[in-house]
């Protein structure tokens, strides 16, 4: 199994309802979230990563690598498109729920192909419009140019709803910046809470460091405090303490596939 990959591109890709996270890495290959796809299938995670691993083949594809924000970086399990068909083809429709065998099909016969296409701005080839054109019908050529016509105004549109989304989300920020100064400090958790959330952070760094090596304490807290703009875990509101909680323990299950110890 291959490891330590290089992120430099990540786009979240709408599959049938289901959203999957997909990279393209340093060497321009693209991978996708292994975790994600083994949940929409609702296959046992640790199964199919120990199948992949004793596979001749499949072992190749599957690699580590660390997200980029937003959500913090996060080192998962990612498996190469390429090998997603023959991945899901050793998959028997019988093996999964019966209200998921179609979906199981659909991941077979489509997810590789719409996974590549993310990273092709909206090509569904990387041929030469030129020759795309060359021998097709003056309709079919219009027509091309309309649906790709289409699909820039798409992005610019969801392109500026994204900016308009960060602007109400900075503004948010702000008042709750200027609410959290006003607030006593009865609103910050409680010395309960408090300690979970040190008890979680310090179960995530561990984890971490079994597979780097170092001490990853301070890492985990700089990303917390940097996540929810404290300084502080003490002075973690208490209305976002669940949300906290939820942070740290999705960390904690993309490193080992299991729920925090406690």
């Amino acid at each position: 199994m291959s490891d330590d990959l290089i992120v430099t591109e990540q786009r979240v890709v709408e599959f049938y309802g289901d959203s999957l996270s997909a990279v393209r890495v340093e060497d321009g290959r693209i991978y996708v979230s292994f975790s994600q796809v083994c949940e929409a299938l609702g296959v046992d995670t640790r199964t199919q990563r120990r199948r992949l691993q004793e596979h001749d083949i499949l072992s190749d594809g599957l690699a580590q690598g660390t997200l980029p924000p937003p959500g913090g970086p996060q080192r998962m399990y990612l498996m190469r498109v390429d090998l997603v068909p023959l991945w899901l083809a050793g998959i028997r429709a019988g093996a999964v729920r019966e209200e998921l065998r179609a979906k199981l099909l659909r991941f077979q016969r489509e997810a590789a192909t719409v996974l590549w296409e993310a990273f092709q701005e909206g090509r569904l080839t990387t041929a030469d419009p030129a020759d795309l054109f060359a021998g097709a019908s003056p309709e079919s050529v219009q027509a091309y140019q309309l649906a790709q016509a289409v699909l820039h105004l798409a992005r610019n549109q969801i392109l500026l709803e994204q900016r308009l989304s960060g602007r109400i989300e900075a503004v948010e920020s702000r008042l709750e910046t200027v609410e959290e100064a006003l607030t006593p400090a009865s609103r910050y958790v409680t010395p309960d809470q408090a300690s979970q959330i040190s008890q979680a952070v310090k179960a995530v760094a561990l984890a971490i460091g079994k597979k780097s090596g170092r001490n990853e304490f301070g890492a985990v807290y700089g990303e917390l405090y940097r996540k929810f703009g404290i300084t502080s875990y003490k002075e973690l509101p208490a209305r976002r303490f669940e949300e906290a909680m939820k942070f740290l323990t999705e960390w904690h299950e993309t490193v080992t596939d299991s729920p925090l110890p406690f």
